[in-house]
């Protein structure tokens, strides 16, 4: 099964990226994910089932660690193709 996730980490600051937010983005871009797309206002990655769950649970925990007071997230089963 393939996962699509999408995530943001609160608070929001307009003009310098807070530590959960930089945790949460290295958590994903070093997980075994792929498809990874990082923004200003959200996130999203997509892999195996097996990894993106990995990549969630270390995403609330490191990203909580860091500060997030809110973690919003939505993960999809998402066809092989892509689609």
């Amino acid at each position: 099964m393939r996962l699509r996730v999408e995530f943001t980490t609160e608070p929001f600051d307009l003009d310098e990226a807070p530590d959960h937010a930089v945790v949460a983005r290295e958590v994903i871009r070093t997980a075994d994910l792929d498809a990874v797309d990082v923004g200003p206002f959200g996130n999203t990655a997509e892999g195996g089932a097996d990894a993106v769950i990995s990549a969630v649970d270390a995403l609330l925990r490191r990203s909580l660690e860091a500060g997030a007071t809110r973690v919003s997230l939505q993960v999809n089963v998402v066809a092989e193709d892509g689609r």
